[in-house]
């Protein structure tokens, strides 16, 4: 697989305005995605607001459905999020999906956002596969 990250954020919206989201392949069910944080991210304590983390992890993992899926489109079903540690301004926050299960419908995933080699969120998530032809669109990120 590839070494090189791509923006997956190439169309107007959420994650693009934010930002954006790098994201590449390790293997057929392992992906992984990041993202620098910067001021507009935080909250009124100064660390990576939850919903940011919550809002990457869902492009990030989101766009490991897809790519499972076939570039099927999928959405978010369910996440479930736990916050166990904190980032800060100016620091490199990288995903790392696993694909646990892949049926016709849905998609099983794991993710874990890490920061300074340290896990600040975790995440078990379901996504529906869209009953369409594979689609230029995009990943959702």
């Amino acid at each position: 697989m590839s070494n090189d990250y791509e923006q997956i954020s190439i169309k107007p919206g959420f994650m693009k305005h934010n930002g954006g989201v790098l994201f590449k392949t390790i293997s057929e069910t392992e992906y992984e995605f990041k993202s620098t944080i910067n001021e507009n991210h935080l909250n009124a304590a100064g660390i990576t607001h939850g919903g940011y983390l919550s809002a990457l992890i869902d492009a990030g993992a989101g766009t490991a459905a897809h790519r499972t899926s076939g570039n099927a489109p999928c959405v978010t079903i369910s996440l479930d999020l736990k916050f166990i540690g904190a980032s800060k301004e100016g620091d490199e926050i990288k995903g790392f999906t696993k694909i646990l299960k892949k049926t016709n419908t849905l998609v099983f995933l794991f993710c874990e956002l890490r920061c300074n080699d340290k896990i600040i969120t975790s995440a078990s998530g379901v996504w529906k596969i869209l009953k369409v032809k594979p689609s230029n669109l995009g990943p959702g990120g």
